[in-house]
């Protein structure tokens, strides 16, 4: 029995893993688009930090779903979503391999049809939650998360004080768990046969992986990248800031911290955003997990066992 289905890679893993380099390799060997799958990426000016593929790379293959929000703008997952998938449709509809590379599992999740439509809002609940998250700090509110449903607090990072709250209100409203909700029939990924890859360094490769990453990019313009921000006038308080180190390098800026000081704390954050991710991740079903240098030639051998099945 032939399947006609057209192929969509999937890349997945922990934040400096080596996703985009596995990505890019592929795009370059099966004549692949790329589309990010990074919740920070998708905004104009947060470019250091959010580890964008430089000019070099942007020529050689084709990216999407970055730089399209204003950093002051709110990008849902639902609408990652929505703009990914006709990106998706477009990149098929000219012959090319649409590859999905990014560690934000929510947003991968909310395009292969893994996330439910979001619960009604309720104002009252919300409002108590915000009283409340005032007087006790976003620690504490994500602590309770955690006790209550480990999996959404595993993806929200700590100081996201709106998903918390979000992941709260569900919970309170409707008596179950964000992360238990069930999805109602999406039938979207069905159309492609989806190839998930999964990267899995060691955790000695990984930690050391990261302290390279956040070094190299303290050394390549972060400074003036977040000195710019701020001259422009954007809030601390935005979504888009809420990107790993960048009220970090903002404080190193403005000479309340060190440099070095500055690259331990965003090292350790980064390393606490890869334990969630992983942990996110872990609950993917039917992924390939390798690794990192093991990426390329799995992604290769899935594809070609795809093209022999259309072809049986």
């Amino acid at each position: 029995m032939t399947d006609s289905r057209p192929p969509l890679v999937v890349i997945l893993g922990p934040t400096a893993s080596g996703k985009s380099e596995v990505a890019h390799s592929l795009a370059l060997a099966r004549g692949g688009e790329i589309v990010s799958a990074d919740a920070f990426a998708v905004y104009r000016g947060f470019d250091v930090g959010t580890a964008k593929p430089d000019a070099r790379r942007r020529t050689e293959i084709r990216y999407h779903m970055l730089d399209v929000a204003d950093p002051e703008e709110v990008f849902s997952a639902g609408r990652f979503a929505r703009e990914a998938r006709r990106v998706i449709e477009e990149c098929v509809g000219r012959g090319r391999l649409p590859i999905v590379c990014g560690g934000s599992g929510f947003y991968v999740s909310a395009l292969l049809g893994a996330l439910p439509p979001g619960a009604e809002q309720d104002k009252s609940a919300r409002e108590a939650l915000s009283r409340w998250a005032t007087l006790r700090g976003a620690s504490e509110a994500h602590r309770f998360l955690s006790v209550n449903d480990p999996l959404s607090a595993a993806r929200i990072p700590v100081g996201n004080l709106k998903y918390t709250l979000r992941a709260l209100e569900i919970l309170l409203s409707t008596g179950q768990p964000a992360s238990a909700r069930v999805p109602e029939g999406d039938l979207w990924p069905r159309r492609f046969t989806v190839l998930k890859i999964g990267l899995r360094p060691t955790a000695s490769q990984l930690h050391a992986r990261i302290e390279d990453r956040v070094r190299r990019m303290l050394d390549e313009g972060w400074d003036a990248e977040v000195r710019r921000l701020l001259d422009q006038g954007h809030s601390w308080d935005s979504n888009s800031f809420q990107a790993i180190g960048y009220r970090e390098v903002a404080e190193w800026v403005l000479g309340r911290i060190s440099h070095e000081e500055a690259l331990e704390r965003i090292a350790a954050a980064t390393r606490g955003l890869a334990k969630r991710q992983k942990t996110w991740f872990a609950r993917e079903r039917n992924v390939h997990w390798v690794a990192p240098e093991d990426g390329l030639s799995t992604a290769l051998a899935l594809l070609d066992e795809a093209k022999v099945r259309e072809t049986q």
